[in-house]
């Protein structure tokens, strides 16, 4: 019996195998202080998915206008930008191409806990997240420095890649699931998607250290990365689960790979603040 169980070995398959005859991986960044330069599946071009983005982000824009939400504290819309503008320019040390991208920075007024960055440096962060969690520059730093992480490290990118490669390489895919996009289609994903991105935990560990490094790299203190997560932490403990927290897990062990970093990252900090 061709059963669910045995399709899923037969993608786990498929996948193995287009992956293992695919030579033209490469890796969207240098490995900066903390190493992250590990091999990526990239079979969309960045163009297509950050114009994607842009639109999605244009759009979330919008709806977000037509609330009255976008931009409504002046004060923490200028605090948010100030951070911003000092992390930008470290991005350099992981990606040349990354200071001159078309950054922009927005504030959702809005209860829910989270902050994404888009492909292409499209950044927005709520106002939840900031207020009800009580966080410090240091902290929105953090924060920020892990989710253009993820932007420079093409994650959502390298999720549409594996996407693709999994429909190519298995032909009942369309039989089965009456799939019909095209490879274009597949990178034309809404804005949604890619804030519900959940991303790996490989990818969350690479935002992690590239994070800290950059907000290392910017001044701010990287030890706040320990009480950022103690506070998501506590929050989740709470009953009260931020949207940050679907899609970047948090826990005792998280808290501790931040730690173990800060012996690599400190002396960036510190050459910083000289």
């Amino acid at each position: 019996m061709f059963t669910l169980s045995t399709f899923r070995l037969l993608i786990a398959l498929s996948i193995s195998a287009w992956l293992a005859m695919l030579s033209g991986c490469a890796t969207t960044t240098a490995g900066g202080a903390v190493g992250a330069n590990r091999s990526q599946l990239l079979l969309i071009s960045s163009e297509q998915l950050e114009q994607t983005a842009a639109q999605g982000y244009s759009q979330l824009k919008t709806e977000a206008t037509q609330k009255g939400a976008l931009n409504t504290n002046e004060k923490l819309l200028q605090r948010v930008r100030a951070i911003a503008r000092r992390i930008e320019p470290q991005t350099g040390i992981f990606r040349k191409d990354a200071p001159a991208w078309n950054w922009e920075v927005n504030v959702i007024d809005s209860d829910e806990l989270n902050a994404f960055c888009m492909p292409g440096g499209k950044i927005m962060f709520y106002s939840g997240l900031i207020n009800q969690l009580k966080l410090t520059d240091e902290e929105i730093a953090v924060v920020m420095g892990h989710e253009i992480a993820h932007a420079l490290r093409e994650h959502s990118r390298e999720q549409v890649s594996q996407a693709i490669a999994a429909q190519t390489a298995l032909g009942v895919g369309t039989a089965v699931f009456g799939l019909s996009q095209t490879t274009a289609q597949i990178a034309g994903i809404g804005y949604q998607a890619f804030i519900a991105t959940h991303f790996s935990r490989t990818d969350e560990a690479e935002a992690d250290r590239i994070g800290l490094e950059l907000s290392a790299r910017a001044g701010y203190n990287p030890r706040a990365g320990v009480t950022l997560w103690q506070k998501m932490i506590n929050a989740n403990a709470g009953g009260q689960l931020p949207e940050f927290l679907s899609s970047h897990p948090a826990d005792s062990t998280r808290v501790q790979q931040i730690e173990s970093l800060l012996p690599v990252v400190m002396p960036l900090y510190e050459a910083a603040r000289r």
